[in-house]
């Protein structure tokens, strides 16, 4: 039995958790428990022993205080996980590249290696801390202390368009958007090999990688429907492709997830695949490739309802340069 429910955790534990060559010690399994359910907060194994020793662990309602407590059949833990107490982002002038703005939204084109919210690693130079020097306190305030007007996010090396809710009408208004799929994205994506299908969707459910608690993964069971659309734009040979994503779902990394799932990983994508095993000797065109610096996916297109104006507004933006460069140099090693 597991569940999380009013910042608890409770994991049961039964026989199928115990080893028995050995003894399993207690903050390695829910470690392991809770990175396997992605209903539950990410917890690092760091922080489930620095929560034990802050008697925030209970077994079977006695308090916890010693993390390499083997676990024994039958146990209920329960962790109080305290709500965190997030700093104030700080605004700072970096410069934005807006596509649209007016009084109750922003649409921007966001460039690679920029974060969109402030979290662990990542305090600064984010788009949260450029829009707070940029639209002072007219953000929406629904998406809390360290997510000011942000709707969606897309991920830290991926580029392309993101709207931005400067009030907190607009930003329910394009939540229950993107809740009822009506708002589309378009994605180009520059991937290794050619799909089996000039156009498919794929659809796998998506959830916490058991192997490595940063990645997401196809997973069989305990994952959330997920489903993208895609189509050959163009192929490089047998080597390469580029093709349009169109989302019917927001998973964390899901383009990334479902194209390496099919055996076609983003070029670029230091997380969920690398580059495939091609000889470079005689291309440099393709060596090019093989070092590309990250994932090759770009939001090219948004369109949605817009809040107040109630009429369907479309927006759209180029590939930024290093992709297109990416494409000229596999189109000369045809």
């Amino acid at each position: 039995m597991a569940s999380f429910n009013k910042n608890k955790l409770k994991i049961s534990v039964d026989e199928t958790d115990l080893n028995s060559n050995r003894s399993v010690r207690l903050d390695r399994w829910l470690t392991d428990r809770i990175a396997n359910n992605s209903d539950f907060p990410k917890i690092s194994r760091t922080q489930l022993k620095n929560l034990i020793h802050s008697k925030c662990v209970r077994c079977d309602d006695k308090i916890i205080e010693d993390p390499s407590l083997p676990i024994r059949c039958g146990q209920l833990y329960t962790i109080h996980v305290p709500e965190p107490k997030p700093a104030t982002p700080q605004p700072e002038n970096i410069e934005l590249n807006i596509v649209h703005e007016d009084e109750y939204l922003i649409v921007i084109n966001k460039s690679a290696g920029m974060v969109v919210h402030p979290a662990p690693g990542s305090s600064k130079g984010t788009m949260v801390n450029a829009l707070l020097s940029y639209c002072g306190n007219t953000l929406s305030g629904i998406g809390g202390v360290r997510r000011p007007g942000i709707v969606h996010r897309l991920d830290k090396d991926t580029t392309g368009l993101l709207v931005v809710a400067k009030s907190d009408e607009a930003h329910q208004h394009l939540v229950h958007q993107f809740a009822a799929q009506t708002i589309k994205r378009t994605y180009e994506a520059i991937i290794w090999g050619v799909p089996d299908k000039p156009t498919d969707r794929i659809c796998f459910p998506i959830g916490r990688s058991r192997a490595n608690r940063k990645k997401m993964a196809v997973v069989p069971k305990g994952g959330k429907k997920a489903a993208t659309n895609y189509v050959l734009r163009e192929q490089f040979g047998a080597t390469a492709s580029l093709i349009v994503c169109k989302l019917e779902s927001g998973r964390t990394h899901q383009i990334r997830v479902h194209l390496n799932h099919i055996g076609h990983s983003l070029i670029g994508d230091p997380l969920y695949g690398g580059s495939r095993k091609i000889s470079t000797r005689d291309d440099p065109n393709l060596k090019f490739a093989k070092e590309f610096k990250r994932q090759a996916l770009h939001a090219k297109s948004l369109e949605f309802v817009h809040p107040f104006k109630q009429e369907r507004i479309r927006f759209s933006v180029p590939l930024p340069k290093d992709m297109q460069t990416l494409l000229e140099g596999l189109r000369r090693s045809l």
